[in-house]
């Protein structure tokens, strides 16, 4: 996968592979492990399948996705029903603390509230995103809790210890500092990446991640 034509030919063929994305409005363009996904998808849960399959192909370092959510007439809800409706799926959803709300516009969502952990924030975004007219996401939703910086850091190494897909030999150091976890180190596949940036966020007390992770293929 060293070339650059083969990694935007198994990232074209890896879009086609997933059942989940209608492949046939997206562009593939990659240098040296650096892609960009272009053109268009019919829905949002597209938008983020793409990016994710992407990241499965070896050699991929970065995905940058430029796609636009193009609605198909009958998925088309105007910004009252599809408030409604992203209202109706945060109160729903067990995993999404009461103070939730959010707000479409456009049929873009904006989530706002506060939050104690970074996976009830995550939890209220992926409660929204398969709603039909969702063309994008907005994460304003605040993290308040306080710990100390250090407890912080010993829980992120612990759970990284813990961790089934990080190598014993691993790199990979987290230091805090004003509650923001900052990642340093490498990584060897988007799975690797993806176990360390969620144990930051699982830590009591985290309110933003800093990924400088590298990837090494």
């Amino acid at each position: 996968m060293g070339k650059t034509k083969d990694i935007r030919a198994a990232v074209e063929a890896e879009l086609r592979f997933d059942p989940l994305i209608d492949p046939a409005d997206i562009a593939v363009r990659n240098i040296d492990g650096d892609v960009a996904l272009n053109g268009t998808v019919p829905s949002y849960p597209q938008y983020l399948e793409a990016a994710a399959a992407a990241q499965r192909v070896g050699g991929v370092k970065n995905v940058h996705n430029h796609l636009e959510v193009v609605l198909p007439d009958e998925d088309f809800r105007d910004d009252a029903m599809l408030t409604t409706a992203a209202n109706n799926a945060l109160t729903l959803n067990v995993t999404v603390p009461d103070g939730v709300e959010a707000t479409a516009r456009d049929g873009n969502l904006t989530l706002t509230g506060t939050v104690g952990y970074g996976k009830e924030r995550a939890a209220a975004e992926l409660a929204v995103s398969g709603l039909i007219g969702l063309r994008n996401v907005r994460n304003d939703i605040e993290i308040s809790y306080n710990a100390d910086p250090v407890d912080i850091d010993l829980h992120v190494q612990e759970a990284l210890d813990r961790s089934a897909l990080v190598p014993g030999d691993s790199d990979v150091q987290a230091v805090t500092k004003g509650g923001t976890v900052t990642l340093t180190g490498h990584v060897r596949t988007w799975a690797e990446h993806d176990a360390v940036v969620d144990a930051a966020w699982m830590a009591r007390g985290v309110i933003d991640v800093s990924d400088n992770l590298q990837l090494t293929g």
